[in-house]
């Protein structure tokens, strides 16, 4: 038998510790919150992707009362942008969540299938996206999507490497 560790890197910040660039982008990500459609969980779920060229792609969640057709914040802002922006790396991306009237005190993890889309984006670009995931008493900065999701799937699985 062998035994692993997987380690994973993440900082909390208050506001005022990060950047002016990084208050920015969640800035936009909070703003998100207000167009997300969820009549069903009334948790509002904004994200907001910085790319190479300075682009932001916006995106927020879409609920249906068909359950699995929704689709997440973070899904809908990185495939905007591969649509929109396909040779544009993601180099930053924010999250933040609302319900109940504010924004959740502790950051909101992305689900599953969102830390997979994640780190396929990073992998798809061959380079790291910084991650922020916003609460009202801190946010959550990872270097990488990769440290969301340390045992990824990617293509090369796919062809047996």
């Amino acid at each position: 038998m062998k035994e692993y560790q997987l380690t994973a890197k993440m900082r909390s910040y208050q506001w005022d510790e990060l950047s002016a660039e990084q208050q920015a982008l969640i800035q936009v990500a909070k703003d998100q919150t207000t167009r997300s459609y969820c009549p069903y969980s009334h948790f509002h779920v904004g994200a907001a992707a910085l790319l190479g060229n300075g682009e932001i792609i916006r995106g927020c969640n879409q609920e249906n009362a068909a359950y699995p057709s929704g689709l997440c914040a973070e899904r809908s802002a990185l495939f905007a942008a591969g649509a929109q922006y396909p040779d544009q790396p993601v180099k930053r991306l924010a999250i933040a969540c609302f319900t109940g009237g504010h924004f959740t005190k502790e950051p909101g993890a992305p689900c599953g299938a969102c830390r997979q889309v994640m780190t396929e984006t990073e992998h798809r670009y061959g380079g790291k996206m910084e991650v922020l995931l916003y609460g009202e008493d801190e946010t959550y900065v990872f270097d990488s999507a990769a440290d969301l999701l340390p045992l990824v799937f990617v293509k090369e699985n796919l062809l047996g490497k």
